[in-house]
């Protein structure tokens, strides 16, 4: 019998995609462009409370693009990008305060390689040159 959370019948169905998408290797988190041209990239994520995080160098285009427009696309995906479910609206926003709480969160999830990338990024780009980014779903 599986009784994974995503076919709980008792949980919202919004609790069993958050744990869906959280549960994904990798997410494909899907930003716009101010024309509305969809930018697609594949994200490690965790789970924090009711909301997706991960970090991201705060060069990035997607942050900017972010800074632009808040409304994503998340769908789990692979490495490459090939999305492996349905992407589903969300709403980012970005979490400078708190990128420290998402690394760790990200490196208990992914362990040694997570945390090797991690660490590459802030001793490059400094404390402040990276950025958390918390993501809900609508």
């Amino acid at each position: 019998m599986d009784t994974s959370p995503a076919l709980d019948a008792s949980r919202p169905p919004d609790a069993a995609r958050l744990d869906e998408l959280a549960a994904a290797k990798y997410l494909l988190f899907t930003t716009h462009r101010k024309n509305g041209t969809p930018v697609p990239t594949p994200v490690w994520v965790a789970r924090d409370g009711d909301a997706l995080v991960f970090t991201t160098v705060t060069r990035t285009g997607k942050v900017k693009r972010l800074r632009n427009r808040s409304d994503v696309l998340v769908g789990p995906s692979d490495i490459r990008g090939t999305l492996l479910g349905e992407q589903v609206p969300a709403t980012a926003v970005l979490d400078p305060g708190r990128a420290p709480a998402y690394r760790k969160l990200l490196r208990r999830k992914y362990g040694l390689l997570c945390a090797i990338a991690l660490t590459a990024n802030v001793l490059r780009f400094g404390k402040g040159g990276t950025i958390g980014v918390r993501v809900t779903l609508n």
